[in-house]
């Protein structure tokens, strides 16, 4: 084994452990932003340790993936729910992917998107 797949395999225990207390809390609330890309690095990351022959590490990375996907399973606001793949939300992210597409291919500046001081100082907030 190379050292730095046991150091790897190490760092994703820790973080197992860490975040085993979040899973064991009933009114912990975390928010998907937070654990689906958290859930998506370790599993991305697993796959990498693979194909670099850290099996160590990739089952480490996979651990605390499947430990992410728990804690977005079974702590996130909305509760257990397929919700997130409902037609709704799925709109959303669709409008919210047009809309960040659109203002990349602007030829606006980001900061027009902000009232000058100049322009501004008459209105009261």
């Amino acid at each position: 084994m190379m050292w730095q797949d046991f150091v790897f395999m190490v760092g994703s225990g820790l973080s197992i452990v860490f975040l085993a207390p979040t899973l064991r809390d009933s009114s912990a609330r975390v928010p998907l932003g937070t654990s689906l890309p958290s859930m998506g690095i370790g599993f991305v990351y697993g796959l990498t340790f693979v194909t670099l022959g850290m099996r160590f590490s990739a089952a480490g990375a996979v651990a605390a993936g499947t430990m992410w996907s728990l804690i977005a399973l079974f702590r996130s606001p909305q509760g257990i729910s397929i919700a997130l793949l409902g037609r709704q939300n799925l709109a959303l992210f669709v409008s919210d992917v047009h809309y960040w597409f659109a203002r990349r291919r602007s030829d606006r500046s980001h900061a027009e998107q902000y009232v000058s001081l100049d322009r501004g100082h008459d209105q009261q907030y």
